[in-house]
């Protein structure tokens, strides 16, 4: 396997359209990477350009340490599964598996072998004599992993292969494709628009928006601790609650205080050296949804410093949790609280915001102040 390196990769279509901004950053050697962001954020066309599928306008792309910017796609031992399978329909699963082995001479009886050893893997023996048409949506995506496995590539690139999967089987496909990558001990780099995806199966995500690269971390990381308004936002589900608002302080302590005065909750100790510089400016408050209790079953509960009534306006029964959702102030939040608390529309609750865990963003940059 190998490492992939991207220095100051530019992507310009038609002379005017940047689709991929000044990119750096590396996928190491037997690492899985997913590349995140919605739709038009750049990430494909990164992909392509490391396939060698598209020419980069500026920088350099290595692979192994060989610079690849004009080695064409076949020669640059990558191995590349689409969202739509690509699978040819007059042939069996078999030789679907062994066309590109047979294109490149491989003797007939390494084909058989590695042929065998991919389906071994990914438990398709019984399927080698059919045809696509006569598999389901995830055994046609098993295939199509299988004739990127029998390359034995340095690099795997997966395109979003799970979106034309129900969502049961997409579930179970992150699971095997996380195991597959264990087995393999491969270098992954994978393409997805759904967040979920990103947080379960990579060791390092790359989150993009228009062409820019927003944060790379690991999923820790990146839930934790986001670098901006967009990260934080983007990354979770449900998303992360905002409001606008300031830091004052009084002989109490700090405080975050909504715009509009509908709640006022203390800043923990912790906080305080870092949220001084800030005393009367403009901020946004962000909190997580499952940072939010019900004051019934919350133990932290500090009336006056960490506790909000609201009226809630919808709620949602998941069955482990219930979503509720309420208005704040100008903002509407939404709290997972437990099935127990009984919330349903129109009830009157007190909300207990776990301060450890809020974060404060710069209003105008939307860069990350804690």
């Amino acid at each position: 396997m190998a490492q992939v390196l991207l220095e100051h990769v530019w992507k310009i279509f038609d002379g005017n359209v940047e689709a991929v901004k000044d990119h750096n950053f590396t996928i190491e050697d037997k690492e899985f990477v997913v590349l995140v962001g919605p739709s038009g954020c750049g990430k494909t066309t990164t992909l392509r350009m490391i396939a060698g599928l598209e020419e980069i306008t500026k920088g350099t792309i290595k692979i192994d340490d060989r610079v690849v910017n004009d080695v064409e796609p076949k020669d640059r031992d990558i191995a590349m599964v689409f969202q739509n399978y690509a699978l040819y329909p007059h042939m069996t699963v078999y030789d679907n598996m062994a066309f590109g082995l047979k294109l490149r001479k491989f003797p007939k009886a390494e084909i058989e072998e590695r042929v065998k050893r991919a389906a071994g893997i990914l438990s398709i023996e019984p399927l080698l004599d059919r045809k696509p048409k006569q598999l389901s949506g995830g055994q046609r995506q098993r295939v199509a992993l299988g004739r990127a496995i029998v390359r034995d590539p340095k690099v795997f690139l997966f395109d979003e292969p799970l979106s034309n999967l129900d969502a049961k089987l997409r579930v179970q496909m992150r699971s095997e494709l996380k195991k597959l990558h264990q087995r393999l001990d491969a270098t992954i780099t994978y393409v997805t628009h759904d967040q979920i995806e990103a947080m379960t199966m990579a060791d390092k995500i790359v989150i993009m928006r228009d062409g820019l690269v927003q944060q790379v971390g690991d999923p820790y990381t990146i839930y934790n601790h986001p670098k901006n308004l967009f990260v934080a936002g983007f990354i979770g589900t449900p998303p992360m609650n905002f409001a606008d608002g300031k830091i004052i302080k009084d002989q109490k302590g700090h405080w975050v205080e909504e715009k509009t005065g509908a709640f006022r909750v203390i800043v923990p100790k912790d906080y305080v050296e870092s949220v001084d510089p800030f005393v009367d400016k403009d901020i946004i408050f962000g909190i997580r949804p499952e940072n939010i209790y019900d004051k019934v079953f919350s133990k932290n509960a500090v009336e006056g410093e960490n506790v909000v009534k609201v009226k809630v306006e919808v709620t949602e029964p998941l069955g482990s949790e219930t979503l509720i959702h309420a208005p704040v102030g100008e903002s509407r939040f939404v709290a997972s609280v437990l099935p127990e608390t009984g919330a349903e529309s129109g009830l009157e609750m007190d909300l207990v915001f776990d301060l450890k865990k809020m974060r404060l963003f710069d209003p105008s940059t939307e860069e990350a102040l804690i």
